[in-house]
């Protein structure tokens, strides 16, 4: 049950205090804002994979009712690139400015741009821009590039993994891939931009305003601060939205070119090829280990595909050497440049992938060893993080087994393949380990304590669904002791003081030790305020008897009231009072914190446990999943509710992963020929069973004051591999390329094991 908003400490399952907006359609998203005259704009989209523009005809397109202008490289004017590592906050999706010459990289990429007086006019015309190509072979696979010369993009070793793999009594070897797989979040990427004299407002979706205002500010080559970023809401981004991608600056060049606003979007079939994904990786694992379980070694090498443009790695071999207790451990991973767009962090970056590959191998040693998967596991835990010899800041991975374990049933399970049954369906159980990293950024808030009793908290960042309004808010209140419904959290705008970006679950950690340090300054400014006041009649209890002590007492400021600090706080005056009777509109505290220089000293981790049942029915070939249990170690939960929530987001995401989602590209022009909602599946409602999910809650105050880390990724990591573990222990087949098809699953008799690579 929800806490009341009047009464809503941290811990507490909280609704969303901005859920009314959303639900009734009052939340204003990036197209949503209207500005007087606005024009359309259309994007022309490469239908060729590689190759280069031999020509462009726009005479049709600009003769055509409301046609404004037709934007390519050859009129499109300067866009600069990012300074990217050479500033902050200047990071680009794409380091190509858009339009910027005559090549095509990959199929979907922006080639010219149509702007009309309406959406209506703008598509039209976009359909008789003409566009002949120089059309070479383009590449979307793996197979179809060369390896690169030199040394790995990135590698790690410690003791001599080789070695001991060739001399363990026990040894296995796999193959493992995962597919690519797309954000599509609900609202597609938008721009609204609007210039007003040398100044631009831009209404964008993002997961961060600020590195989006400096992005723009030096693509467009104007100083910072005639760059606004305003994103209220932002509907799902995924690690999508983190970064800029074409479409925004496109709708500010147009904006300026033609002195009007202009809005763009990025249609549905194209948010599988301009905007980001998470690129498919190819993944071999050799496990060495003694006859009762004890690791011996670990060899981890990944192959994933990169775009032409950028050398983005989906890093996911950094899992493999702290996951486990293992003194011989060789990791590298390498980047093939293909004809895709530039791939992108997705929910859980690296680890995601990584982790399905490391969990389904030791799945493969304990299915070798005949031991149960969860006691495999047990057998190597590890108590330090020996990739960096350091303590964890906290881990209670252990806590979360067992609670997991006991929860699910675990010790019932029988592990002869295809034993449990419940009707026609045989069931499976799997289990896995969850990991994602804890971290914290910097953040700067500014708290403003109102006459009339409101509070404004504000700062620049903000929430794409994640839950940051009410977790301020939350943190607000119980700092300064008032009901949440008198707290006004602003973020989501770039001239606000800098707020951390809403990526690798860091945005809560960041924000919320610069929400309570604000408070403090704020109230502070207000007990100074009264401290040099004239009598406001604060005083102390002895007053009550008439014994008044007439030394001026030490005020406090306690729930809302500024009263002499051996008082108690009814005896004094509401904050609110106190600024009307010194005629003060307001006062404000900021602050800006940043990482504990102490946590240099560990390393910073979220740790859970995944388990799943799946029941096949092999009369009807049908697979689902039944059931699943949940536990995370994320330290201390600030909103119970949300963060379930976000769990239960990425559990739903791990389905889709390890069961459905999958982008196939067309070899002849590097089409994804499954780019659409039809086509590209899913977990829908009647996929997702029911979930529990459990939180230990140790708290990590190495981390922060509260003790609380991010929970947006860990959810997701982990549950393909228990998903496909399950699915060996009811059907005998060992599936290792993601995701598990139904063909798969066919030709198999139970106790038959059988690999698909």
């Amino acid at each position: 049950m929800a806490t009341d908003l009047f009464n809503a400490p941290i811990g507490q399952p909280v609704t969303r205090i901005e859920g009314f907006h959303k639900v009734t359609g009052t939340a204003p998203y990036a197209l949503d804002f209207l500005p007087d005259n606005v024009a359309h704009a259309v994007g022309v989209f490469s239908t060729i994979g590689k190759g280069r523009i031999a020509s462009i005809d726009t005479s049709k397109a600009e003769s055509m009712p409301g046609v404004l202008a037709v934007l390519h490289h050859g009129n499109i004017g300067p866009i600069y690139r990012s300074a990217e590592r050479l500033q902050p906050n200047s990071h680009a999706s794409e380091s190509r400015p858009p339009l910027s010459d005559d090549r095509v990289y990959y199929f979907g990429q922006f080639v010219a741009v149509v702007v009309a007086n309406t959406f209506e006019q703008a598509t039209a015309a976009a359909a008789h821009v003409h566009v002949k190509y120089d059309v070479e072979k383009p590449a979307t696979m793996p197979s179809e590039a060369p390896m690169p010369a030199g040394n790995a993009r990135a590698q790690y070793a410690r003791g001599d993994a080789a070695s001991a793999f060739s001399s363990a009594p026990v040894q296995i070897e796999g193959f493992y891939s995962t597919p690519t797989e797309m954000h599509n979040p609900m609202e597609m990427h938008a721009t609204t931009a609007v210039w007003k004299g040398d100044k631009v407002t831009l209404y964008e979706t993002t997961q961060g305003v600020m590195n989006h205002q400096g992005v723009s500010s030096e693509m467009l080559g104007i100083p910072i601060d005639r760059v606004e970023v305003i994103c209220y809401f932002c509907g799902g981004g995924f690690g999508g939205k983190l970064f800029p991608w074409p479409q925004s600056a496109l709708a500010a060049v147009a904006a300026r070119q033609l002195g009007r606003p202009v809005k763009i979007f990025v249609p549905r079939d194209m948010m599988f090829t301009t905007v980001g994904h998470r690129p498919t990786t190819q993944q071999h694992l050799r496990v060495g280990a003694t006859h009762d379980g004890k690791l011996l070694s670990i060899e981890h090498n990944v192959v994933q595909p990169t775009s032409m443009l950028d050398s983005f790695m989906e890093y996911c071999i950094g899992v493999t050497g702290m996951l486990y207790s293992c003194k011989n451990i060789a990791t590298k991973q390498d980047v093939i440049p293909l004809n895709i767009g530039t791939p992108t962090p997705m929910r859980g970056p690296g680890t995601t992938p990584g982790l399905y590959a490391l969990e389904s191998a030791m799945d493969d040693l304990a299915i070798k060893l005949n031991m149960d998967p969860l006691e495999l596991r047990l057998k190597n835990y590890a108590e330090i993080d020996e990739s960096s010899n350091k303590p964890y800041s906290g881990k209670h991975l252990r806590e979360c087994y067992q609670a997991g374990a006991e929860k699910f049933g675990w010790s019932k399970r029988d592990p002869r393949v295809g034993s449990m049954r419940n009707g026609s369906e045989i069931l499976g159980w799997g289990m896995a380990t969850s990991t994602w990293e804890a971290g914290r950024g910097s953040a700067d808030v500014r708290v403003r304590l109102m006459e009339d009793g409101r509070v404004r908290v504000s700062s620049g960042t903000q929430d794409p669904g994640t839950g940051t309004y009410t977790v301020m808010a939350q943190v607000a209140a119980e700092r300064l002791g008032i009901p949440m419904h008198r707290i006004h959290v602003v973020i989501g705008k770039s001239n606000l003081p800098p707020g951390p970006m809403s990526g690798g679950s860091t945005a809560t950690a960041s924000v919320i030790p610069a929400v309570a340090k604000a408070c403090d300054e704020a109230m502070n400014a207000v007990l100074r305020a009264a401290d040099n006041a004239p009598d406001l009649g604060i005083h102390d209890p002895e007053s009550a008897t008439g014994n008044v002590n007439h030394s001026k007492p030490i005020l406090k400021m306690t729930n809302g009231y500024v009263h002499a600090a051996d008082a108690k706080p009814e005896t004094g005056k509401p904050f609110g009072d106190v600024l009307q009777a010194l005629n003060l509109a307001a006062l404000e505290g900021e602050a800006s914190t940043h990482p504990n220089p102490e946590m240099r000293k560990y390393s910073g981790h979220c740790f859970g446990a995944q388990f799943v049942e799946v029941g096949w029915d092999p009369g009807i070939a049908r697979l689902r999943v039944n059931r699943i249990v949940t536990v995370m170690d994320v330290g201390r939960v600030i909103n119970k509710k949300t963060a379930r929530n976000q769990v239960l987001g990425g559990v739903t995401w791990g389905i889709g992963m390890g069961a459905f989602e999958e982008t196939i590209y067309d070899p002849r022009n590097a089409k994804p020929l499954n780019n659409n909602f039809a086509d590209y599946l899913v977990p829908t409602n009647a996929d997702v069973p029911k979930t529990e999910v459990i939180f230990v809650e140790y708290p990590d105050y190495h981390l922060n004051e509260f003790g609380a880390r991010g929970v947006g990724e860990i959810g997701l990591t982990g549950v393909a591999s228990a998903l496909t573990m399950a699915v060996y222990h009811a059907t005998g087949i060992r599936v290792r390329r993601l995701p598990i098809r139904i063909e798969d699953l066919l030709p198999s008799k139970v106790g038959l094991a059988k690999d698909y690579v």
